[in-house]
């Protein structure tokens, strides 16, 4: 009889054990789930906001105060560490006379190494003047590198990457 109910403690014990052991695993994995979650919309509000020309909102909920800012595959002499606010001040004077900008984004890959992340993002982005003589639209497809790391406000992005595979269309839509 005693080796029954030992038997049966220590079965008690070892699913219990288990059960702890899935839990905690499930529980990192709900976590992570919902970091991924938290870092995508980061990145979707990169792209949606630069479309909308919401420039308050880049500053406010997708950049760090200061950003290591890599563009050197569409011409820029070196990597520079910018405050937002002269990114978006550069993206107004370049997208501000056009009549739309749509960034397509996806394939997301992400890295995450605790308060910090790394993204690759496939994009295509069409830029769109309906007075353009030489044709209405250029497009760039490429792809992003990101760094987001966790600040008091949530994820955001303080290093930006563009891999520029292509252009095609009027590249000065004039």
């Amino acid at each position: 009889m005693k080796t029954k109910s030992s038997l049966f403690i220590i079965s008690i014990f070892f699913m219990l054990s288990c059960s702890t052991e899935k839990k905690h695993e499930h529980h990192t994995h709900s976590c992570k789930n919902s970091e991924r979650v938290a870092i995508t919309d980061v990145v979707n509000k990169l792209f949606v906001y630069t479309d909308n020309l919401q420039w308050e909102e880049l500053i406010s909920e997708v950049f760090t105060q200061q950003v290591m800012f890599d563009v050197t595959s569409m011409g820029a002499e070196k990597a520079e560490n910018l405050p937002a606010y002269k990114i978006t001040e550069m993206w107004d004077t370049g997208l501000n006379d056009l009549d739309a900008v749509h960034h397509q984004a996806g394939n997301y890959i992400i890295e995450i190494n605790n308060e910090e992340a790394d993204v690759l993002a496939y994009s295509i982005a069409s830029h769109y003047s309906k007075d353009a003589k030489n044709g209405t639209t250029r497009e760039f497809v490429g792809s992003y590198n990101l760094h987001l790391k966790k600040t008091e406000n949530g994820w955001r992005i303080d290093g930006f990457k563009y891999n520029l595979k292509y252009m095609s269309g009027n590249n000065e839509l004039n």
